[in-house]
């Protein structure tokens, strides 16, 4: 209005002010039905068309990385306008648009190597699954970059080559009958690669037939890969001619093009800039693009096309993109109606009153349906249909993305760790089916689903370049819900139906039976993931012999658990071991040689009337004060001397204990004090001294004191002393003994198992830890077993002693569960045959498995760190059963296919409507109930927080699939 008052009237600004008044009017009614698009969702999809359609690029994962390259990208157009040159602008416009379509921001990452570099993932474990392949793309080193410099040179080589002797005015024809060569070339191209990717998938002809050359019914993962050889050979084939290839082609046609001399107008320098670009950007997408062009220009034939030709070629490729991408939009959206229009009345649950009514209209208002689709496709807007009933809108405008916050939002659980330890191997499988289009044409906004055992893997697409995708994980719950139960089913079947078929079909079976489904199946990728088995222990856990066999097993657990602690302690820490042998040495070096036949100066430190005792610091008396060791150990000395210097040398006045006044407590009546709680109980009979041992070496696979000091009666322990297994310690200590001295000879092993001291000491503790446990006569129950192995152990006489010894505490608790494990496993597999497999199985239990329990921060730590193994013993209050569930890391085979994108975005879409409009947060609203066909309650959970509720969410992974 304030321009038409200024310059006078003009009909156009005066048609415009009368459709703005118009549109102002109903500004109210368009926020509320979800139509008005917020500022900035408006200005980011204003700058995401602007880049993918007018610059050539790529939707970004950020909003930051897409205001960057929207930057770039007009910087070089503009600067392409300015350029006077032809030959200037071809070279300048080829190399910015190679280096555009690289992934700038990942170089630093992959140039720092390693695992975490070559993933490009700062958010995946670390140390957890083997470094990825050593193929091109997965670092970036100094070979990557000579082959990536070698394409910039050869590719502006040729386009500076071919435009300066071709493009001439004298050589016009010569240009334009190699220009037409290249067109054939060009059309050869898309055919063959076109047929190469659609053999790699299981279906062919947009998810209709079944693929007969992909392998079905493959349940193991060598015979599937030996059986995908030539598959994957098709697809090396297709990786060359896609990404080297053709390429090279399109820029010979780009380079040959006679309108690349008026470059010198806004349309063509932008046209053709873009044109570069989109080469490298996405080769698939530019090399249909020129196919569409070259077939219109070879159909015309002579005759001209004055609108079409006065155009010039790269305004016209990016006329046939924007064409593209809304066709396609079209039937897609289509599709999606469809579907919610079709099923509203032949699914049952679905079914409502006003079914009936809701059809008929949308049949009587064809037309207009037909018009809110159309306008949707148009704006690249997502179709909303109201609550999902077949009432359809047109939602606002916004990036492919669909949400404002940062990618990698979650709501983590203790199950997301599953998600996590996968995360990277799928990143792998997924760039190399990438790779050989075994996915389809990856678009970004396109979305896949995958699906392993109780598993749901959701993976968006985010942004696609020359070499590189970069992708989404999400993990969905794993407690599943009866909608998600529902769904979860019905994606089997969709897979069951493409990947678990007969070889050989008939006429009838080799159409997809589900292709009106959201869910199209593309291909299984081979992945690292651990697979869940869960068995009820009935009978085993309940068995008597079990049960009895149960004690026997954990003493011999119990004592490879203390004499493999002893091992591991020496070698953290080998000074100990060092002046273990080097106070044996001394031992022997001094009885030995006699102080009698020495005449040297007389001295309290000459060995005239024994040995004397070593002098004790304040830390030593202090210790031994703290342990009970009130009796000094005094030896012989010299007649008359009082030893007061050699007991408390170096120790300040103020740090001894106050002298009692002579004759306290003599002669005086006894008075009950009660136990001093500062002073442990004093030792049992059976506790022992090191001098007890008979081999010197015995010393290095000694005890803690403070686990001889367990307030039991002796005679307990000497009841039980026949329990305790001396010839499993024997074997287990002579095969131990080598780890820990390397030149131990058969003698010194000898001597060790003949040390009845050392075997008596290791019994006394063995014994304490099964007293303390309540395991004295036998584990009575399955309740008490699985409480012991919780950790839940009832009240006993020693359990307090136990639970102040952590360490002993969790290696007793390691013990039962390892135990505990050899029951299954022997009532599974048979009984141990010998000594030496069960030393074999502990050391695979300790090597490969975690047991313990779900909810312990160690299994969530096993299984980011790849623990080939896990086992935990659960307790099912529903059925009152036990069950015991095994985790096994391997390669298994992930299905995976693909969801109809604008289906999600249109139920996204409602979904923001709903919460944020509607503010319907009713958790049981008919939205969010389960729908086979659309996915409606699987698409729900994987939009972001908080919206949805994914309870796994992988930052942007850049993945190279060159």
């Amino acid at each position: 209005m304030l321009v038409s008052r200024f310059t006078g009237p003009v009909p156009e600004l005066q048609l415009t002010s009368q459709v703005l008044h118009v549109v102002f009017l109903v500004l109210p009614l368009l926020w509320a039905l979800g139509m008005l698009s917020p500022l900035d969702a408006l200005l980011l999809w204003g700058m995401e068309q602007a880049l993918v359609f007018g610059l050539g690029g790529s939707p970004m994962s950020s909003n930051l990385r897409l205001l960057g390259m929207f930057a770039m990208s007009v910087c070089v157009t503009v600067c392409t306008f300015f350029i006077p040159s032809t030959l200037g602008v071809v070279l300048f416009s080829m190399a910015m648009g190679f280096l555009l379509s690289l992934d700038l921001s990942q170089f630093g990452t992959y140039c720092g190597g390693g695992s975490r570099g070559a993933c490009g993932d700062s958010g995946w474990h670390r140390g957890a699954s083997p470094a990825p392949p050593s193929l091109f793309g997965w670092r970036l080193g100094c070979s990557e970059l000579l082959l990536y410099l070698g394409l910039l040179l050869g590719a502006m080589s040729e386009a500076g080559l071919l435009h300066h002797f071709l493009s001439a005015s004298q050589t016009q024809n010569l240009a334009r009958v190699s220009q037409d060569a290249v067109s054939y070339l060009l059309i050869t191209l898309f055919i063959v690669c076109w047929a190469l990717r659609e053999i790699q998938g299981a279906y062919v002809f947009g998810g209709v037939f079944l693929n007969p050359l992909y392998p079905r019914g493959m349940a193991n993962v060598r015979v599937f890969k030996q059986r995908s050889r030539g598959l994957h050979m098709a697809g090396a084939i297709r990786r060359v001619l896609l990404n080297l290839v053709s390429p090279f082609a399109m820029v010979a046609f780009l380079a040959l093009d006679g309108s690349v001399q008026q470059l010198h107008t806004a349309s063509l320098s932008v046209g053709f800039t873009r044109a570069f670009r989109v080469v490298w950007q996405s080769s698939e997408d530019a090399l249909l693009q020129m196919v569409v062009v070259v077939s219109v220009r070879l159909a015309a034939g002579d005759t001209r096309l004055p609108g079409w030709d006065s155009l010039g070629t790269g305004v016209q490729l990016l006329l046939v993109g924007l064409l593209s991408d809304r066709l396609l939009q079209f039937l897609s959206k289509l599709k999606f109606a469809l579907a919610v229009l079709v099923t509203s009345w032949t699914e049952k649950k679905q079914r409502r009153q006003s079914a009936g009514t809701l059809l008929v209209l949308n049949a009587s208002l064809c037309p207009l349906l037909l018009s809110v689709v159309v306008l949707s496709a148009m704006l690249s807007a997502p179709l909303l249909p109201l609550f999902t009933l077949p009432i359809f809108l047109v939602g606002f405008p916004r990036p492919q993305r669909s949400w404002p916050g940062p990618v990698g939002t979650a709501c983590p659980c203790p199950d997301s760790i599953y998600y996590q330890q996968m995360s990277m191997s799928l990143a792998c499988a997924l760039r190399s089916a990438f790779a050989r289009g075994s996915l389809g044409a990856l678009t970004p906004g396109s979305h896949f689903l995958g699906r392993f055992q109780d598993r749901v893997v959701w993976i968006m697409i985010l942004e696609r370049g020359y070499g590189y995708c970069t992708v989404n994980i999400k993990g969905l719950e794993l407690q599943e819900t009866s909608c998600h139960t529902v769904e979860a089913r019905r994606v089997d079947e969709v897979f069951e139906g493409a990947f678990e078929r007969p070889e050989r079909l008939g006429l009838n079976q080799g159409i997809n039976l589900h292709w009106g489904n959201a869910l199209t199946p593309c291909a299984a990728l081979p992945v690292r993931v651990y697979s869940d088995a869960r068995n009820v222990l009935s009978g085993i856990i309940d068995s008597h012999d079990n049960l009895r066999k149960l004690q026997d097993d954990f003493l011999k657990a119990l004592v490879w658990l203390l004499l493999r602690n002893c091992v591991q302690r020496l070698k953290a820490f080998p000074w100990e071991a060092i002046m273990v042998e080097s106070n044996i040495s001394s031992l022997k070096f001094r009885r030995d040689s006699s102080s009698l036949t020495s005449f040297g100066d007389w001295s309290d430190e000459d060995d005239l009337f024994g040995p004397q005792p070593a002098r004790r610091t304040v830390a030593l008396v202090s210790t031994e004060a703290q342990l009970g060791d009130t009796v000094l150990q005094t030896g012989p000395s010299l007649p008359g001397s009082v030893e007061m210097d050699s007991l408390f040398e170096n120790m300040a006045l103020s740090a001894l204990q106050p002298l009692q006044p002579l004759g306290l407590g003599l002669g005086l009546p006894a008075v009950d004090k009660g136990r001093n709680p500062e002073v442990p109980p004093t030792k049992s009979s059976g506790t022992l001294a090191h001098e007890n041992f008979s081999c010197p070496h015995s010393e290095l696979f000694s005890l803690p004191p403070g686990w001889r000091t367990a307030p039991l009666l002796p005679f307990r322990l000497q009841q039980l002393r026949p329990l305790f297994p001396e010839e499993w310690f024997r074997f287990t200590l002579g095969r131990l003994a080598l780890a820990v001295q390397d030149e131990a000879s058969e003698d010194v092993a000898k001597s060790l198992k003949e040390d009845g001291g050392l075997r008596d000491l290791h019994a006394q503790v063995a014994l304490s830890c099964l007293i303390s446990l309540g395991a004295e006569s036998a584990f009575t129950s399955p309740s008490y077993v699985y409480r012991v192995y919780s950790g839940d152990v009832p009240w006993t006489e020693g359990l307090k002693w136990l639970s102040e010894n952590k360490e002993l505490y969790q290696l007793a608790l390691k013990a039962f569960r390892y135990s505990f494990k050899l029951l299954f496993d022997q009532a599974s597999l048979g009984p141990m045959e010998s000594l030496d497999e069960l030393f074999s199985t502990l050391e695979e239990y300790e090597r490969d498995w975690y047991i313990g329990l779900v909810a312990e921060k160690g299994w969530q730590d096993s299984v980011l760190q790849e623990k080939p193994f896990l086992f935990s013993l659960g307790h099912d209050l529903t059925m009152g059963t036990y069950t015991g569930r095994v985790l096994s890391l391997q390669e298994q085979l992930v299905q995976v296919g693909h969801l109809n994108g604008e289906g999600v975005r249109g139920q996204w879409a409602n979904l923001s409507w709903e919460l944020l409009y509607a503010t319907n947060d009713d958790e049981e609203r008919y939205s969010i109930q389960a729908h086979p066909i659309m996915l409606r309650n699987l698409t729900v959970q994987a939009a972001d927080p908080p919206l949805g509720y994914p309870i796994y969410s992988s930052v942007p992974l850049h993945l190279p699939c060159f």
